[in-house]
């Protein structure tokens, strides 16, 4: 069968970010994404340094600022207007790359490892340090957390062909993969006539020639090291936006395209280097993890949970910080989602030809969007209320240093007033909310056109009550962690 039978669409019609003027030209360089990164480490050593030797006042070091504050802030915004950038100029990647001129991985990745439940492990480790050790007020132990990155990512990366870091065990990279499945933008062919011509599959082979000596062939352009076929690519799971792809295609077929945005969640096609949604147990659990650790992220700063920690302890007899807040954890992480995904499961079950256990995975996708809408309210106002926050600490970083052009730090300056902010906040929610709906939707028009209602019905509920503990969450005092309103 030929490849374009799969996706009968001619791309060309769509917006394509490679063919704008200039930015396109740049992207489509060989060395565009190195010159992305550079900037991007850069600012990490620097945010590494301060965290060691500056003031260890969290308002005060660009360590906490730039990464509880600003970091967060923007890469939610991009990955809403644009797609998984931040992958794409991944300082982590500068560093790997840079060691493997060095030493080459030797072993593959083992197989009973080639899934998510390993990122899924390190995305809910790093989310409990967060809370336990209060990593927002810690310069010093943030620069460390950075700099550890940076050398598991080596490590990893080293010993492992591929982008085995990237693919299986980066918190950062998995959060990204699902989060940028409501992205307007998509690596793909502009034609898959043009595929269904090549012989060469450069785009993931990658481009070769004849090697020296005894080797066989030395590879002058990699292709994808995700192993994501483009004629059989949808979405953007396990994309890095790497564009190796773009730069090996003999054809130039391959261009950043216009999409509709969490339309991929509804669709159970068979996707190259993923199979099929449906089948994906871990990706699936990914995908609740996403939703529901966005719920615990945002309860860890407002003061009814502090209140129940309390109320825990002392049930338990125990002040014991770790145990308390694993509890609340695991209620929120595990309890809330079996208490209302199960049901629905079984209900929606019970109408369609579906067991419940397939209508679980199927519809588990479903919540992507409002939970993406609660990591972006929330991120958004800690960017938001504390967007100047970076330059007085940049002031004050650079009077330590002995350099006073640009002045005494004016503390004073912050972001916007929480009155705006809050309107965004609750705008995010509802576009969250309105895109799962559409999702569920689309999903119950598969299972049952007679009853599409009734399927649909039991999703729609768990979405409103997300959506109902969203806006709660949201409407209560949060703490302004890493600024000098922190309370």
């Amino acid at each position: 069968m030929a490849l374009s039978q799969h996706i009968p669409d001619v791309q060309e019609r769509r917006f394509d970010l490679l063919r704008v003027p200039m930015l396109g030209r740049f992207l489509k360089q060989k060395h565009a994404r190195t010159l992305l990164q550079i900037p991007v480490f850069i600012v990490a050593v620097v945010m590494v340094l301060h965290g060691i030797f500056g003031p260890q006042i969290s308002p005060k070091n660009l360590s906490t600022v730039l990464t509880w504050v600003h970091f967060r802030g923007v890469l939610i915004l991009v990955l809403l207007v644009a797609g998984n950038f931040f992958c794409m100029a991944c300082p982590f990647m500068l560093v790997r790359n840079a060691g493997r001129r060095l030493f080459k991985p030797r072993w593959n990745w083992p197989r009973a490892l080639r899934n998510k439940w390993g990122g899924i492990l390190l995305f809910a480790g790093v989310l409990f340090a967060y809370e336990n050790f209060s990593l927002w007020s810690r310069p010093l132990w943030t620069a460390w957390l950075t700099a550890g990155y940076f050398g598991i990512a080596l490590l990893v990366d080293g010993l492992f062909e591929h982008a085995t870091f990237c693919k299986y065990l980066c918190p950062i990279g998995q959060f990204n993969f699902i989060a940028s499945t409501v992205s307007p933008l998509e690596v793909a062919v502009r034609d898959h006539g043009v595929c269904d011509r090549c012989q060469t599959k450069d785009c993931i082979r990658g481009r070769r020639a004849a090697g020296p000596g005894a080797e066989k062939f030395v590879i002058l352009q990699r292709g994808c090291e995700t192993a994501l076929f483009q004629p059989r690519k949808e979405g953007n799971v396990d994309c890095t936006f790497c564009l190796d792809c773009v730069h090996a295609c003999p054809h130039d077929n391959v261009g950043i395209l216009s999409r509709e945005p969490v339309a991929e969640l509804s669709s159970n096609a068979l996707r190259s280097g993923i199979g099929r949604f449906s089948r994906r147990v871990d990706l699936a659990a990914l995908a609740v993890f996403f939703v529901f650790s966005a719920l615990m992220n945002a309860l860890g700063m407002v003061a009814p949970v502090y209140s129940m920690e309390k109320w825990l302890g002392s049930v338990l007899r125990t002040e014991w910080q770790p145990l308390l807040l694993g509890l609340v954890f695991v209620a929120v992480i595990v309890l809330l989602p079996a208490v209302l995904l199960l049901p629905a499961a079984a209900v929606s079950s019970r109408v369609s030809a579906r067991n419940w256990r397939e209508m679980l995975l199927r519809y588990s996708y479903s919540l992507v969007p409002v939970g993406f809408g609660m990591w972006l309210s929330h991120y958004s106002f800690h960017f938001l209320t504390g967007l100047l926050t970076v330059i007085p600490v940049t002031q004050s970083a650079l009077n330590d240093i002995g350099i006073y052009a640009f002045g005494d730090p004016m503390w004073t300056l912050m972001g916007l007033p929480l009155r705006w902010v809050q309107p965004l906040q609750m705008g995010a929610l509802v576009m969250g909310f309105a895109g799962s709906l559409i999702v569920s939707w689309r999903l119950a028009e598969e299972d049952a056109e007679d009853r599409v209602a009734a399927i649909f019905a039991p999703w729609a509920a768990v979405d409103v009550v997300l959506l109902v503990i969203a806006v709660w969450l949201m409407l209560q005092p949060m703490d302004m962690r890493a600024t000098l309103m922190a309370g």
